[in-house]
């Protein structure tokens, strides 16, 4: 009976770590009006990134998507607004070797993914800041293909020197809610374990000129 009792306390455990690792994503809302802020073209798109990671049964990719230019608004030490283009065209996977990583980014970038000839730019455009626990949570109306919802995200703001960074945490968002397709059991049955996990993992870290 006792082993009974601990292999049923090992099943509990096991169920429960599963439980934990569920992938949580930001919630994808109607996207928030907001008014024109100034184009400061201040930040450097050369030391920015955006880093992403996607999984599937059996196994995971991650890469890097660069900046094409960005404004941070800031005042008096504090973000209060900005926006920046995200260059879909300068995807790159870090974890295969090169002609597996041209493989998948081909793939990517396909008409049956992210579209890229068509929607060669997503965007993220802050539409409001709060300050939650000494972290930021920031919204902001993001764009991917012809798909633009608002989403919150946190972040944190750091200052040194004439440099201001921007960092996000790692959080995730749900392709399925920018009509990303192939391969979603949102939208196809019948894929057994041919399917490719609708949660793509994000973070950035954008900085501005010195």
């Amino acid at each position: 009976m006792k082993k009974v009792f601990l292999s049923l306390a090992l099943v509990a455990s096991v169920l429960t770590a599963c439980k934990s690792e569920k992938k949580e994503k930001v919630e994808a809302k109607e996207a928030v009006k907001v008014e024109v802020v100034a184009d400061l073209n201040n930040v450097d798109v050369a030391s920015s990134v955006i880093t992403w990671k996607g999984t599937k049964p059996g196994g995971a990719h991650n890469g890097t998507i660069m900046l094409k230019d960005g404004s941070l608004n800031l005042e008096a030490g504090k973000l209060v607004g900005g926006s920046f283009t995200i260059d879909m065209s300068s995807m790159k996977n870090e974890d295969l070797d090169a002609e597996g990583g041209a493989k998948l980014v081909g793939h990517l970038s396909a008409p049956d993914f992210f579209d890229v000839a068509t929607y060669s730019n997503s965007k993220f455009v802050i539409t409001n800041v709060e300050e939650v626990e000494a972290k930021l949570a920031v919204t902001g109306n993001l764009t991917i293909k012809d798909v633009t919802k608002s989403i919150t995200i946190p972040a944190m703001l750091m200052t040194e020197g004439n440099i201001t960074t921007f960092k996000s945490e790692k959080f995730n968002v749900d392709r399925a809610d920018f009509n990303v397709k192939y391969a979603s059991k949102k939208f196809f049955d019948n894929l057994k374990d041919k399917f490719i996990d609708d949660m793509i993992e994000l973070s950035f870290e954008v900085k501005t000129k010195a």
